[in-house]
């Protein structure tokens, strides 16, 4: 049955029965809280014409209650929470994204063009807000075609509050470049590039903050460039004559009350079908599944209509197998794939509606799926890390010279060759280096703070390290080399193909895969399917799913007839393990068992009898999994989380035990895409780099201490019945800290952590968090983020001003995984709150997920690869920094493995035709063809230098097409100068396609350099015919192409 006629009888089935209630005044009591979304849907549907407000007593039943709305009315918005102050203090800067949906949903409030419902709590209606009036006296629009004033906009746009940059990267921005102006509206999920024609607009498109390129072509756009500082009117000033306001429990301001009417337990209109599970319930035992098929034959025999909701297909067909196995007529019954939390029922009407909850008793944080209320924001994935980015001042590593310091981009006196990156060395001496030899220059990236010394231009002692290091490398491939080739000589067990129940267990996975998790997990199971033994390493971030990629691989080696083992670095992280392995496959003959120290001497020989035996198929355990008394009777799988949080005497036992077993191992520091892929084809990879697509960032609040803040934060996240992180660094003070939030909230049960604690005594206290048993944990950077806390979804990070990016960046991760907003308070001394509003564009970037961290993530994947190399690695990318160390090793691989090098270096180019001096290109008389990047068109050094970069580096014809097309995009059309450089590569690329290493011109003679030969036809050069030097370039590309490729 299709989604929508289903879902038509179960309205209709209701709305018989309500008849004339839906459009009257009054309370609809004795309604659960699980139906209340439902009837608020239906009394939408009664009255469309007017806007509705839905008002929850909380925040927590707030989001609780939009989530359920969305699944029966899909226009619902949630008015979000802005976490600031309501005075003029201005010590609280705001998160930049979650001001930005606010002031979308007031634009669309005030203009009434939005009629969908607005869920709000109670304290809301008192919040100040931008009157419509100044929303709409504020907003620029702008139509292709239109005539527009860029003095006038910039003045507006400054007078505003906005940045000018060189380049637009988050909200407040804007910049000019020619024709091509860029401007990022506060309220706008995506900046616009403005392109002009003189003073009129030819095109608007939006484009994507990370890599400056265009997505999408619009015909308009709205810029809010007035100011909206001034608060003007409350939020309940914006409810019309004509809304209609639903109100949701406890509160009682609304002309419709939707109530339980003294409990959800006792509502008798709408009551709840079964007793309340909790989050963390497993499978119900067959007695509770017969109960539930007979309530079901009593509904049908009644003439009820059953529907079932689920949140996948895998689901809906795992009932279905139940159903048939305890006969009952799956005809009465309707399957619906939508993802409610809760079921309910309509004796009046004769109505069911039941969730999965009811059968599986999955938990709340598993079966909800986060509503995404507002426009999605398009970020396919994060980029990749450019570890070759650099400007003046950084170090960088020359390939031939060594390590140096890049001075800015200059132009060699005498010379006539134009702009050059200039690079200081040892003694002050200079190295001035052509633009088209940029690729042999990359930012010096080590391991540690430690400042690198500088090469000696001339000595040899670079020549010697770097040899020494390629040595080195090179043995460290060959090892991993011949690991492989054991392994692939190994006896292994092959896995069958996929079962039915294997796609059924996957189908029922709530959330859809990222295309990384897609990838992943097909590459895991390739590996299972092979006769060698599987060994293969899944990096990513916390929270980008690498755990539903070894869930998988357990369930397809226990549908093989073989035992799993997963080993975790701690009890608690086992723990959760266990919790979340027994919930998945709850549905499934699976028998997960734990194996701890917090289980008592008899239930651990229970476990290790039935290993022996095989009655159990899935254990769980720390290193306590590789003691000697640990017996399998057929094991086939061993998952490693953390692998590098082990010892290495826990390591080897580990090898020893199980060289013949699929091994897979799970990192949650993510490594360099450059890393990576100069180890394909030497180590078994999977990298996940791509967020959950429904994973909203976390609201980022950056604010003076003030214990009147984190008080109030800690109570908003106790009253939405939440647990709250608070990150004190400092061991000696930070029991008088914990004593201090006692204190405040009186309320709330505190506990601490920190490393100088014992391992058992650290581990009891997180155990105590998982549990919920403490509200608010307050501990040093020592406790883990690999655990998973759902119900903790604020974090208080105190002295942010003394971590790195890298270090915020994880702290922050540990919060915001559940369905929940989650908030991060970045609390730095009042003192600094003034440098850190001018370091307003980098706090910004705080609330994004997965994608503008890059500094943060560059230290964060270089420690990555620190852990995954090893220490004597590490100490060659201290040497040689890690951009040369990547392109040693990967060329080392390929060495081994007997490819041939993939890239040829560019060819050479003389032309005495073409000049790269804008400035001798300009001269009077002068009559050359210019070949580089105009400032006037370029305006940055920094971006220049890239683009440069970029272009030196170019191995196909296709990438200079794209690069062409970029560089269109972001700066407007292409100056001859321009055009010529790209020609230059285009020349470059064709020559070394066919072994040409030098392109040399010398009047009207063409000289070719193929294997060191100059090419001649009947003894002459080949000569250029065309005067004009730009149509000269063309000619030497239109010859080079007619020469067959070697």
């Amino acid at each position: 049955m299709k989604t929508s006629s289903a879902l038509d009888r179960i309205i209709q089935c209701v709305e018989q029965v309500l008849k004339g209630r839906l459009n009257q005044p009054g309370a609809f009591s004795e309604v659960c809280e699980a139906a209340q979304p439902f009837v608020a849907s239906l009394v939408l549907r009664a009255q469309p014409k007017r806007r509705a407000w839905v008002e929850c007593p909380t925040l927590k039943a707030q989001e609780a209650f939009a989530t359920e709305l969305a699944v029966w009315n899909s226009s619902t918005r949630i008015f979000p929470e802005l976490e600031a102050p309501e005075d003029e203090n201005d010590a609280v800067l705001a998160d930049p994204e979650t001001a930005a949906e606010r002031l979308e949903l007031l634009q669309l409030l005030g203009g009434r063009e939005y009629s969908g419902p607005v869920v709000v709590h109670t304290e809301q209606w008192a919040h100040h807000v931008p009157t419509s009036q100044t929303i709409a006296g504020a907003v620029l629009r702008l139509e292709k075609d239109q005539t527009l004033s860029l003095e006038d906009a910039i003045a507006k746009l400054a007078a505003a509050g906005y940045e000018r940059t060189t380049q637009v990267g988050t909200r407040g921005q804007f910049a000019l470049r020619g024709g091509i102006f860029d401007v990022y509206s506060w309220q706008a999920p995506l900046p616009f590039r403005v392109e002009l024609d003189d003073d009129r607009i030819d095109s608007i498109r939006e484009f994507h903050p990370d890599t400056q390129i265009s997505i999408s072509t619009l015909d308009r756009c709205e810029i809010l460039a007035g100011s909206l500082d001034r608060r003007l009117c409350l939020l309940e000033d914006y409810v019309g004559k004509g809304d209609l306001i639903i109100s949701s429990g406890a509160v009682v301001r609304g002309e419709i009350v939707l109530d339980a009417g003294g409990g959800s337990d006792s509502a008798a209109f709408f009551p709840q079908p079964f007793a309340e599970f909790h989050a963390g319930d497993l499978v119900l035992d067959a007695a509770r599944r017969a109960q539930f098929f007979r309530q079901l034959d009593e509904w049908r025999a009644a003439g009820w209509l059953v529907a079932l909701l689920a949140n996948s297909d895998g689901e809906i067909e795992r009932f279905q197998e139940l159903a048939r196995e305890h006969q009952h007529d799956l005809a009465s019954l309707v399957f619906l794939k939508l993802p409610l939390s809760r079921g309910f029922i309509c004796p009046a009407a004769k109505l069911a509606v039941l969730s999965d909850a009811e059968l599986f008793g999955r938990g709340a944080a598993l079966r909800l799926q986060r509503l995404a209320l507002r426009r999605e924001r398009a970020v396919a994935s994060r980029a990749a890390t450019d570890f070759s980015e650099f400007e003046p001042g950084d170090y960088v590593v020359h390939l031939e010279h060594g390590i140096g310091r890049f001075v800015g981009l200059q132009e060699q006196p005498g010379t006539g060759e134009g702009e050059m990156l200039v690079l200081e060395y040892a003694s002050s001496a200079k190295l001035y280096v052509p633009l088209d030899q940029a690729w042999q220059v990359s930012r010096y990236v080590g391991l540690g703070k430690k400042t690198p010394d500088l090469s000696e231009l001339g000595d040899t002692k670079w020549a010697k390290a770097k040899q020494k290091a390629q040595q080195s490398i090179f043995d460290y491939a060959a090892s991993m080399l011949r690991i492989q080739a054991e392994r692939e000589v190994a006896p292994g067990f092959a896995h069958p193909p996929d079962t039915h129940w294997q796609q059924e267990f996957e189908d029922a996975f709530p959330y859809k895969p990222t295309s990384d998790q897609v990838r992943a997990i097909a590459e895991a199971k390739h590996d299972m399917e092979s006769e060698m033994p599987m060994d293969r390493l899944v990096c990513g971030d916390v929270g980008f799913g690498k755990t539903e990629v070894a869930i998988r691989a357990v369930f397809k080696a226990v549908m093989s007839g073989k035992q799993v083992a997963v080993l975790a670095p701690t009890t608690v992280l086992a723990q959760q393990h266990y919790q979340n392995f027994r919930e998945r496959m709850s549905d499934y003959p699976v028998n997960v068992e734990l194996l701890s120290r917090y289980r008592t001497p008899a239930e651990q020989k229970r476990v290790l009898r039935g290993l022996a035996e095989g009655g159990v198929d899935v254990v769980v355990g720390t290193h306590r999994l590789v003691s000697a008394d640990v017996q399998f009777k057929d094991i086939g799988l061993v998952v490693v989380d953390e692998e590098q949080r082990f010892g290495v005497k826990h390591k080897d036992r580990l090898k020893d035990r199980f060289r013949q077993v699929d091994v897979l191992t799970l990192s949650a520091t993510p490594i360099p895409r450059t890393l990576y892929l100069a180890l394909m084809g030497a180590r078994d990879m999977s990298v996940i780099e791509t967020p959950p697509a429904n994973r909203q960032s976390v609201e980022t609040v950056v604010c003076a201490y003030d214990e009147r803040v984190f008080r109030d934060a800690i109570n908003r996240e106790l009253n939405r019945g939440g647990q709250v992180y608070f990150l004190h660094n400092r061991v000696g003070t930070i029991e008088m800290v914990a004593a201090r939030i006692k204190e405040l909230c009186p309320k709330a049960k505190v506990t601490v952590g920190h490393g100088q604690m014992a391992e058992g005594a650290l581990e009891d206290v997180m155990r105590i968090f998982v549990a919920g048993k403490a509200d608010v944990l307050v501990s040093t950077t020592i406790i883990e983020s690999g655990i998973d806390i759902p119900n903790a979804n604020t974090i208080v990070i105190d002295r942010a001003d003394l971590f790195g990016l890298a270090d915020l960046y994880q702290l922050r991760g540990r919060v915001g995984r559940s369905q929940n907003k989650a908030y991060a308070y970045l609390m730095l001394p009042r003192d600094l709150m003034g440098a850190a509003r001018k370091r307003v564009s980098a706090i910004k970037q705080y609330s994004e997920l997965g994608s503008g961290f890059k500094i943060a993530m560059r230290d964060l994947e270089i420690r990555g690869a620190g852990n995954l190399l090893g220490t004597a690695q590490s100490g060659h990318i201290i040497t040689v920094g890690f951009d040369l160390y990547c392109k040693l090793l990967k060329q080392a691989v390929e060495t081994l493995k007997g490819h041939r090098r993939g890239k040829r270096p560019p060819a050479g180019l003389r032309l005495d035709f073409v000049t790269t001096d804008e400035a001798h290109w300009i001269s009077p008389g002068v009559v050359m063809a210019g070949s580089f990047l105009p400032a006037s068109y370029v305006a940055d050094s920094r971006t220049r230098i890239i683009c440069y970069r970029k272009l030196a580096e170019v191995s196909e014809p296709e990438g200079v097409d794209l690069l062409e097309k970029e560089w269109r995009d972001r700066f407007g059309p292409l100056p001859i100068p321009a055009e010529n450089a790209l020609f230059c590569s285009r020349i470059r690329i064709e020559a070394a396609r066919r072994r040409i290493s030098m392109v040399e011109c010398r009047g009207d003679k063409l000289m070719l350099t193929q294997r060191r030969e100059l090419l001649q036809s009947d003894g002459r050069f080949p000569r250029l015919t065309a005067s004009d030097p730009d149509s000269r370039l063309r000619e030497i590309l239109s010859f080079l192409e007619s020469i067959p490729v070697t």
